[in-house]
């Protein structure tokens, strides 16, 4: 059988780690096609925008790249280097597929998130200058169903997406409306795609959900399953939902090594008031409940979280009471972003907009205060021990970078065959975002 001639593929992810999985997924989709990744669009067969409709102004980002993607399109045409095929995948192809065909006719594929198995198809169609352009289903199952069952591992670290969609409905938020509802992935289908990342070396997963602790079945109950194949070791989850914070998850993280000591629970407001108004579902108080019981369960757990400041009607004394929050449950890292309206959902009609200005100031005293706990938390690891991951090459010659069990950068003087291995490392100096240490025992320098 005649193998297809290799095509150039370039996929642009934006958002979150579960377009980063998609991302994969949708090159696992294409390469059965003839599709071989490229370091960028320029010359590429074909190039898709893998979009995040989370934050103000997505679109238009989105629209800006496509502007520089139709004068690539042209050029090639021109060259006569072949065609450039142009899709558009991800949140904002399924909040705004049909706009996006009409304001950018260079485009020729939009598939929303769910149904990007279907490009193999929709791709020999627009070859045929008919048919289908736009795929923008829901149907989760028939997604994974369509997939291939193995996916080509990128490093010894991979995400591994376990649920989809959301039926909290937060006010600000708008990925119920392009994810769809609740759905999580059978655990025998989950086990199977995690033999298979695990038999080509990956040694730490990520599970990933949008609220992947209301996985269907317990999520520790699946990490357990996954922690028990051969070779993996390390075991992450984002992103959870507080009011999903079980208590069977949180005994996981006493009595299963594998299960990092790290977790990410988006909080968003300190104000009660404020958080009702985004329909959270939770309190300051039953948030910091769960934090204790957690860390109860595993007392040197890092904590990280999502803060929205300035949304419709907060106060400076709701503000006050975010950073109050902020004080007490000590944060290892944080995402803080200025509320942002996306059209559609219930905030962006809401009266009590917070003028610009004044979100600028309150993100600028939150970054402060969540900037010097996370220094604090970096520094309080100088002098001590930890098994470092270690993923790839360091910027310096004869350096390796990998990750502590808190999801800290680590940096060393090692040597690449140690790529792939779990090694202790002596922390010697921490910066905000990085660590940097040697190897437990040091090597031994070879005689001259």
């Amino acid at each position: 059988m005649t193998e297809p001639t290799a095509k150039r593929l370039y996929i642009k992810t934006y958002g979150c780690q579960m377009n980063v999985y998609d991302s994969e997924r949708m090159a696992d989709v294409l390469r059965p096609l003839g599709y071989v990744m490229a370091d960028g669009p320029e010359g590429a067969d074909m190039v898709v925008l893998n979009t995040c409709h989370i934050r103000e102004r997505a679109a238009e980002k989105v629209y800006s790249e496509l502007g520089r993607l139709k004068e690539m399109k042209l050029a090639k045409a021109a060259s006569g280097d072949g065609v450039m095929t142009i899709a558009v995948a991800g949140c904002v192809a399924q909040a705004e597929g049909a706009e996006i065909m009409n304001r950018q006719p260079a485009v020729d594929l939009v598939v929303g998130p769910q149904a990007y198995h279907k490009l193999p198809e929709l791709i020999a169609r627009v070859s045929r200058a008919k048919g289908e352009r736009l795929a923008a289903d829901f149907a989760a199952d028939e997604k994974f169903d369509a997939l291939p069952t193995t996916r080509s591992a990128g490093g010894v670290s991979a995400f591994l997406t376990v649920q989809e969609g959301c039926d909290k409905f937060c006010t600000f938020c708008v990925v119920p409306y392009t994810r769809g509802a609740e759905w999580s992935r059978p655990p025998e289908a989950v086990e199977t795609e995690a033999r298979s990342l695990a038999d080509q070396g990956v040694r730490e997963l990520t599970l990933l959900g949008q609220n992947v602790n209301a996985y269907t079945g317990g999520l520790a109950n699946l990490a357990r399953r996954l922690a028990r194949i051969p070779g993996i070791d390390r075991i992450r989850y984002t992103t959870s939902h507080p009011r999903d914070m079980d208590e069977d998850l949180i005994a996981a993280h006493a009595d299963l090594p594998e299960l990092m000591p790290y977790l990410h629970l988006p909080v968003q407001s300190g104000s009660d008031r404020i958080l009702r108004a985004m329909n959270r579902d939770h309190s300051a108080v039953s948030y910091l409940g769960a934090v204790a019981r957690v860390r109860a369960a595993r007392p040197d757990i890092a904590l990280s979280g999502d803060f929205i400041v300035g949304f419709p009607g907060e106060t400076d004394a709701d503000f006050e009471q975010t950073l109050a929050l902020v004080r007490e449950a000590k944060y290892a890292a944080c995402f803080s972003f200025k509320y942002s309206r996306r059209p559609g959902t219930p905030a962006s009609a809401m009266p009590g907009q917070v003028d610009e200005a004044v979100k600028d100031a309150r993100l600028a005293r939150l970054n402060a205060l969540l900037d010097e706990q996370q220094r604090e938390f970096n520094a309080d690891m100088i002098g001590r021990t930890v098994p470092v991951l270690f993923e790839r090459a360091g910027r310096n010659p004869g350096q390796i970078l990998g990750r502590s069990p808190y999801l800290q950068a680590v940096h060393a003087a090692g040597p690449q065959t140690l790529i792939g291995k779990i090694v202790d490392v002596r922390i010697e100096a921490a910066a905000k975002m990085s660590l940097s240490g040697v190897l437990v025992p040091e090597p031994q320098l070879e005689p001259a």
